[in-house]
């Protein structure tokens, strides 16, 4: 393994555990409910983004729907709770799995497609699932499904009195995510999933399994965005078909890691920790002036960031590799 590599990736480990650390006592000085639910959503979505960055920033599979997979979670969990009394972790679980075999099934028609004709074919695929559960009157159709609220408890992962719990599992959510991917980046997979994204051709003359890499990639990206789908459903406590699988929650996890920088560790942290936080405050703020100011906002600093910093802002704190690598 090259040396500076390996110091770089050891430098990456080190400074993940001291922002988790940092992130971890930050709650215990704010005490304000609607900065910490800005705070839970922050983390949610910079997992999300991480997990999404798998699939389509390593591997180069541009998925514009992932919602499916979110929803898939979040019904699954939902869905054995209220109809079963199943508890919700088995219900992550469950959901993760079943997201991960059906992103297999629908990757192998799919991963014969390539480029924009690929990014259609998911963004249809998640529109048929919205539709799906649109009419499907036993998981509540378009009215959708309010979770019954027990009482705080660990154990059915429902706190009504404080956000703190959802805040420390939206983190450990998040740094699962970033180890995964700080795991993988450095092994076969990783390798396979970036030659496969620089060159499927070349790769597949090399020895690499092209469909499989990108099987394993949709697998491991789709669990953990039905982790992420379930986390969400039992934090708001209600989900119905728009909310959780419409179209922009496909959008909300590719913006962070292609602003922040997609293909790399740190680009769906950095973008999450900036884009979700202006979201919701323009949206809190000024989305009901009537005019839409909020999106103004928020797409004025899409376009700025995209123009200022076409690799992602990411590529601010790598000058020197980024010289390098010309």
């Amino acid at each position: 393994m090259d040396t500076d590599f390996a110091k770089r990736r050891r430098r990456d480990l080190i400074v993940a555990f001291c922002l988790a650390a940092i992130a971890a006592v930050v709650p215990l000085f704010v005490k304000d409910s609607y900065v910490q639910n800005i705070m839970v959503l922050t983390l949610m979505w910079a997992a999300l983004s991480q997990s999404w960055n798998i699939l389509s920033g390593y591997c180069g599979q541009i998925s514009l729907g992932h919602a499916l997979y979110f929803g898939l979670g979040a019904y699954t969990t939902t869905l054995l709770f209220t109809k079963f009394g199943i508890l919700p972790w088995f219900g992550m679980l469950g959901g993760g799995l079943i997201s991960a075999v059906i992103a297999m099934g629908l990757g192998y028609p799919c991963f014969r497609l390539r480029g924009h004709y690929f990014a259609i074919a998911t963004i249809v695929i998640a529109e048929i699932g919205l539709l799906l559960f649109h009419n499907w009157d036993w998981a509540g159709a378009a009215l959708g499904i309010e979770i019954p609220v027990r009482g705080d408890s660990w154990l059915k992962f429902q706190f009504a009195r404080s956000k703190l719990p959802y805040f420390y599992f939206a983190l450990a959510l998040a740094c699962v995510a970033w180890f995964v991917t700080w795991w993988l980046e450095d092994s076969k997979w990783g390798y396979w999933w970036r030659a496969v994204k620089d060159n499927p051709e070349a790769a597949e003359s090399l020895g690499v399994v092209v469909f499989n890499s990108k099987m394993g990639a949709a697998a491991v990206s789709a669990f953990l965005v039905a982790v992420g789908g379930s986390f969400y459903a039992q934090f708001v406590s209600y989900i119905d078909p728009e909310s959780i699988m419409g179209f922009h929650i496909s959008l909300l996890m590719a913006l962070p890691a292609v602003l922040g920088g997609i293909g790399t560790l740190w680009g769906p942290m950095l973008g999450a920790v900036i884009l979700i936080p202006i979201t919701e405050l323009t949206r809190s703020y000024a989305g009901g002036s009537g005019r839409g100011v909020d999106l103004i906002v928020y797409g004025g600093l899409i376009i700025a960031i995209s123009l200022a910093r076409p690799q992602g802002l990411v590529s601010l704190f790598t000058p020197k590799r980024k010289e390098a690598t010309r």
